[in-house]
């Protein structure tokens, strides 16, 4: 891991944490950074951050905390921004800042050491506690809060930072050391700290949910996402709970030896779906040779697997399966995740951060099995890098083929993916088409919005399937549209 001499590493920060007083948060207002001021300010360290905006829920949320948000916007001036930098002893920069921008130069300007968030989180607040890392392709941000609310609820008091919105919870809190919880990104951590934000995070266990080929334009294959596995498992001492439904994973296991527990679909230990109802889910599991069976509210197989993991992981820490019971009869999805946000002209609408094509056709199995007498009409946003590359052409038409209907959000952006072309959006809704599905390309939210208004009925659903504001339509009218 080579790092600028400039920056600060997570063995530079530790060394330093006691002299470090000051911290400026540059970019604060991201769902990584915010949740890195709110621990550092439990630690005791003294918070400020700027941002060009403060959007909620992050936005809302900071000004809650009391820590002093400054607006990027009203200091344009280099010198003001510089000064007000050298006030502090570091700087944590945020992913969005770009080498050799205006706000890099800015920073390194300044001569104060600045580090990235992961670096900041490793360095200065997880070194004295149990980490559980939660890993994964898909489904990092839901078992870290599943995880959270289980030890919690058997009477624990853990730690966790999990990347999504949670109404009951701040989006990280320090616990009491024995456990931490922490959603563990692949992407990279700044622009000068090129490699997975988890490798920062001094991770003794690790929860591995899935592993196949994403974030293309920071990985050119799943060989190079494995690397960074590769690389994170000589420090990873304690329990590794793994999904054997990924080969990439299961050439982990052979490659780095160790005691791996494996779960997933029709392997050794489950888990054994036995009743998918819309009300929950009972199912068994198979650890050491013994069979736990589990009764939930959760619905939907995927959703299944991620609590599987989790409960894998309780069980290896000695925790009794009568115990682990009593606390899923109620357990809370994180926002954007399933989030039921009204009604629209009767149609039910639902939201979802689901944009890979194995996330898409996951949710889309979920909603169907919660909602059999409605008819599902998908609003599908592939806006992230890869999704809007050619990388997903053909397993997005299969990936939504337990739909009923499908509208096509058209990217707004060319996808920044090397070597690949774009999304051909036109060609997948043809391909939806001459496979039997009724499919329209919305090329803006005006698009979108005619489309919802002409299906919208008691018998639809709408699924926006986005991690961005699928082309503006979160930041629209029609939110203040829906009836509650």
């Amino acid at each position: 891991m080579t790092i600028p001499s400039s920056a600060l590493s997570v063995h530079d920060l530790a060394l330093r944490k006691n002299k470090i007083k000051k911290i400026f948060m540059y970019r604060i207002c991201g769902t990584g950074m915010g949740a890195t001021a709110c621990l550092l300010k439990e630690k005791g360290y003294h918070i400020e951050g700027c941002d060009l905006r403060f959007y909620p829920p992050m936005g809302d949320y900071l000004k809650r905390t009391g820590i002093p948000l400054h607006d990027l916007t009203q200091l344009n001036e280099e010198k003001q921004i510089i000064d007000l930098l050298k006030r502090f002893d570091a700087v944590v920069v945020g992913n969005v800042i770009p080498k050799g921008g205006v706000d890099a130069q800015r920073i390194e300007k300044s001569g104060v050491p600045y580090c990235s968030f992961p670096a900041a989180l490793g360095g200065l607040v997880l070194g004295d506690v149990n980490v559980v890392g939660v890993a994964g392709t898909h489904g990092k941000t839901t078992t870290t809060y599943l995880l959270e609310q289980i030890f919690m609820k058997i009477g624990m008091h853990p730690g966790h930072f999990i990347g999504g919105v949670i109404d009951e919870l701040a989006p990280a809190a320090m616990g009491d050391g024995r456990f931490f919880f922490i959603e563990s990104d692949e992407y990279d951590s700044a622009y000068f700290e090129k490699y997975s934000k988890f490798r920062s995070y001094s991770i003794d266990n690790l929860i591995l949910t899935s592993l196949e080929f994403d974030h293309g334009d920071i990985f050119k294959n799943v060989e190079e996402i494995k690397e960074q596995f590769r690389l994170a498992m000589p420090e990873i001492k304690k329990t590794i709970v793994a999904s054997a439904d990924y080969p990439a994973i299961l050439e982990l296991v052979k490659e780095c030896g160790g005691n791996w527990i494996l779960y997933g679909d029709n392997k050794e230990c489950g888990p054994y779906i036995d009743q998918l109802t819309p009300e929950g889910s009972r199912f068994h599991l198979r650890y050491k040779g013994r069979d736990y069976n589990f009764n939930t509210n959760l619905v939907g197989r995927h959703n299944v697997l991620n609590l599987a993991a989790g409960l894998l992981y309780a069980l290896a820490q000695g925790i009794s399966g009568e115990v682990l019971n009593h606390a899923l009869s109620d357990l809370k999805m994180v926002k954007r995740r399933q989030e039921v946000r009204g009604l629209y002209k009767s149609s039910i609408v639902i939201d979802d951060f689901a944009h890979h094509p194995r996330a898409v056709e996951y949710t889309v199995e979920s909603i169907k099995l919660q909602f059999p007498e409605r008819k599902i009409w998908v609003v599908l946003d592939p806006a992230s890098a890869t999704a809007r590359s050619d990388v997903f052409q053909k397993e997005f038409v299969d990936s939504l083929m337990k739909s009923d209907g499908i509208i096509l959000a058209k990217p707004e952006r060319a996808s920044t993916v090397k070597g690949r072309g774009n999304l051909d959006c036109e060609k997948l809704v043809s391909d939806l088409k001459l496979r039997g599905k009724e499919a329209y390309l919305a090329k803006n939210v005006g698009d979108i919005l005619q489309h919802l208004d002409t299906l919208a009925n008691s018998s639809t659903l709408f699924l926006i399937l986005s991690n961005t504001t699928c082309l503006g339509l979160w930041e629209s009218e029609f939110v203040q549209s829906l009836e509650k």
